[in-house]
């Protein structure tokens, strides 16, 4: 990520999105690379504005859109889940359009299931009343065809800052909290994790806010 970009801290953050005046829904995008804390903080983002003005945000995270196993072991693609051709990108443009434009009472979004390692369709409802919809996901700021089209359904972008050296920390970290041992760590860290981290680093466009996360623990 690069270019200029206004840094901001979390709390900061919270106070300009809870300013946002009542009666109209804003998508919200809260980019970085995996590991990194994306989870953490739009959770942390939607509860502190649900704090004040029960039930205004919700989190939508952009796992749900990935490809089932099926189809990424038909392509080839099973050993770089993760990767961004392993997202349906075309479908999560026209979902983020779809619950932009809010004009359905509610709206269903899936969930990716991380013990099951897939997708759950319909696994989450969105109600008319969301004003304040943040996304969180790795590819939302993507400098590629198609992921550069979600652009203009956004009306805040956040993008994590981590450098590369602390994002393989947190990824190693990550595998080692799930028991994972060192040789499997590594070779998940080296051959997917980090190539797709890599990816978001340097090929994403730059954000309208950045938050640091060089000295934060982060696990998602």
């Amino acid at each position: 990520m690069s270019g200029n970009t206004q840094q901001i801290t979390q709390d900061q953050l919270v106070e300009q999105l809870a300013a946002y005046p009542p009666g109209q829904r804003r998508l919200v995008a809260v980019a970085g690379p995996p590991g990194c804390g994306k989870s953490t903080l739009a959770a942390a983002l939607a509860a502190a504005i649900n704090e004040t003005s029960p039930g205004r945000a919700a989190v939508f995270p952009m796992d749900g859109m990935h490809f089932d196993d099926a189809i990424l072991e038909g392509r080839g693609l099973r050993p770089r889940k993760g990767a961004p051709e392993t997202f349906d990108v075309g479908g999560f443009y026209h979902l983020l359009d779809r619950l932009r434009r809010n004009q359905e009472s509610e709206i269903a979004v899936p969930v990716f299931d991380r013990e099951l390692e897939i997708s759950r369709n319909a696994a989450r409802i969105i109600p008319q009343s969301v004003e304040v919809l943040i996304v969180e996901g790795n590819y939302l700021l993507l400098d590629r065809p198609l992921w550069c089209d979600l652009a203009a359904l956004f009306d805040l972008t956040v993008a994590l800052d981590v450098s590369a050296a602390e994002l393989r920390r947190r990824l190693y970290a990550r595998w080692y909290s799930y028991g994972v041992e060192d040789a499997e760590a590594s070779r998940r860290v080296e051959e997917n994790d980090l190539p797709n981290g890599l990816t978001v680093l340097n090929q994403s466009r730059s954000a309208d806010l950045t938050i640091s996360q060089n000295e934060r623990a982060a696990t998602t």
